[in-house]
């Protein structure tokens, strides 16, 4: 899954994003304050529980209804097309508030980690044998807004919509890795209507979904908003991203795309259905494109007017302190690993890719970038973060993880020939943080050997360019998050090719591709489940040490704020948001 905006920072897709140590402490660090709370061993270790059979309505002690709850943050919400919805704020707020899907997230407060419940449907699925056929039971009495019956066809038409990688080229394409005809069927909109769509069946309210290749993990896709039910007859993409109907307890009033959201209360939502969402607030209303030192003073001032006010973005490393001592901020851990991708296409060299990974100034770009250390910097040497399944403990590289060796850059650049070596990449000249870490990542890049060349462009279009495989570029700045506890989240997405020569690049942002590691990735997903968790950490190792198409920045982690009247706002591990479904506004 994407960040919630492109790329702020030289190093991530987001101001999210966990930083390295190798350097001396800024004075920022959590570790000044006795510690962060945040156990960066488990970061991996999201969406494991499950609680197939919880049942609605939920509630929460000594929790009242009442109260708008305002929400600012430095970005803007890329698409609220439910098809399309794949950034961390996009895909939270609708499928905490706002639309419904078969599956969801539960926040178990008792263990802080999310628990897979039933949500639409009445369980969590029915797999056959070898797990290329899942079957769910869709729940009674579901409704849109407007008091339109949900049917099981929509489920359908949203499965068909999700297939359509042309109209939808940001959203999540697991479905065409999965389903059945994910590879010929081109959706209802590039294609022709559902013609030729065999991956997804209705028979009254039972739904069965066809897999092309054994998907254990159906469950956990079952719960984004992408799956969820969409009326085929009120869908067209250019209107439906400006008012997705509701289906669950909020619903869109006023939205301005990227500036502005306002939600209230969906009269026809259906409580008693649904195991995990709350109600308690009126309405919310999210004012984006603040700016994250207006966000943080207004946290801090905690007046009479904004004590019910919460972000979703990491306060500033600056504030750390002052805003730890109020005992308003939530911190926690999620499934995120943030890199550089050099394109495979272009620096064909290993020792080239190697040498920028010793050459990168870890800890002066993330404190440039305004990184928390241990907090929302946390240093990374392989893909998948610590706490995952099958995770194997290694370092392809010979110092620490966010150690810097100008010596070992050069000498690797020597071996290879390619001193003076040019590095084009890309930073948003309208974010002082990404504008403040490219420069030092330049005079590293400079004093190691190569030819350091940032590339200007903003905030708005650094997202397009980097997903062009033709942008003049030969690194690109990337962040992901798991979809799931699995390896099957991490590597199909990250690292099986893709079709640059068709403009396709999706997450596979070092256009990375090796017959041979395609041809692993299918060996797993078609292996038994009990072994493919080892597979993967096994994989994760030989694509490090053989091809190193990635270069390991931090891990995730993530500090928010809120204000005195706002109870329930703690982290969500699977994605780093805030649980919307606990959160109330107390009025005393």
């Amino acid at each position: 899954m994407r960040l919630k905006k492109p790329i702020i920072a030289v190093a991530a897709v987001s101001a999210f994003a966990l930083a390295a140590c190798g350097g001396s402490s800024d004075g920022d660090s959590a570790g000044d304050e006795g510690g962060s709370s945040v156990d960066v061993n488990t970061s991996g270790d999201t969406g494991r529980d499950q609680d197939p059979t919880r049942e609605g309505p939920a509630s929460i002690d000594g929790a009242t209804e009442g109260g708008t709850v305002t929400v600012l943050s430095a970005s803007g919400l890329n698409t609220m097309d439910p098809t399309e919805a794949y950034y961390q704020n996009t895909t939270s707020i609708l499928t905490g508030l706002v639309t419904r899907t078969l599956t969801q997230y539960a926040y178990d407060e008792e263990n802080n980690k999310m628990v897979l419940v039933p949500d639409m449907a009445t369980d969590l699925g029915t797999p056959n044998d070898d797990f290329t056929e899942w079957t769910f039971t869709l729940k009674d009495g579901l409704t849109y807004e407007d008091g339109t019956p949900v049917e099981a066809e929509d489920f359908v038409w949203s499965a068909a919509r999700s297939m359509d990688r042309e109209a939808f080229p940001e959203g999540p394409g697991f479905s065409n890795e999965y389903f059945e005809g994910g590879d010929t069927y081109k959706g209802p909109y590039t294609g022709n209507g559902l013609k030729g769509f065999t991956a997804v069946t209705a028979d009254g309210n039972t739904l069965t979904y066809k897999m092309k290749t054994p998907f254990p993990d159906m469950p956990y896709w079952a719960s984004f908003a992408a799956l969820g039910p969409i009326p085929q007859d009120a869908s067209d993409p250019e209107e439906y991203r400006l008012h997705p109907l509701a289906t669950g307890p909020y619903m869109f009033d006023d939205y301005v795309p990227e500036k502005s959201l306002r939600l209230v209360r969906n009269p026809e939502w259906n409580a008693d259905s649904d195991p995990a969402r709350t109600a308690y607030p009126d309405e919310y209303v999210f004012d984006l494109q603040t700016e994250s030192t207006q966000i943080d003073q207004i946290l801090k001032e905690d007046a009479s007017g904004d004590q019910a006010t919460l972000t979703y973005d990491d306060i500033l490393a600056e504030d750390y302190r002052d805003l730890s001592s109020t005992g308003r901020m939530s911190e926690g851990t999620f499934p995120l690993t943030s890199f550089w991708a050099p394109d495979y296409r272009k620096i064909t060299d290993i020792k080239i890719r190697q040498a920028i990974a010793y050459a990168y100034p870890y800890a002066d770009a993330n404190r440039a970038g305004g990184y928390i250390e241990d907090v929302t910097s946390v240093p990374a040497s392989t893909l998948m973060p610590p706490g995952t399944a099958g995770r194997k403990e290694f370092n392809p590289l010979e110092v620490d993880p966010g150690t810097t060796d100008v010596e070992k850059a050069k000498a690797l650049l020597e071996e290879a020939d390619a001193v003076g070596y040019e590095i084009k990449w890309l930073y948003a000249t309208d974010d002082d943080n990404s504008v403040a870490a490219k420069d030092v990542v330049e005079q590293a890049l400079t004093d190691a050997g190569f030819t350091a060349t940032p590339v200007p462009t903003t905030i708005a279009d650094f997202s397009t360019l980097r997903s062009d495989p033709d942008t003049d570029i030969n690194v690109r700045s990337g962040g992901w998050i798991a979809d799931w506890p699995s390896g099957a989240s991490w590597f199909p997405p990250l690292l099986k090719t893709t079709d640059v020569d068709a403009g396709v690049v999706g997450a596979n942002y070092s256009m990375f591709s090796e017959q041979s590691v395609d041809d692993q990735i299918q060996t797993i997903l078609a292996s038994p489940i009990e072994e493919q968790a080892e597979m993967w950490g096994e994989l994760d190792e030989t694509i490090a040490t053989e091809y190193y198409p990635l270069i390991m920045l931090r891990y995730g982690g993530v500090a928010q704020a809120h204000g005195s009247a706002v109870e329930g706002h703690f982290i969500d591990n699977t994605i780093g948001m805030p649980t919307w479904k606990n959160i109330w506004v107390n009025q005393g």
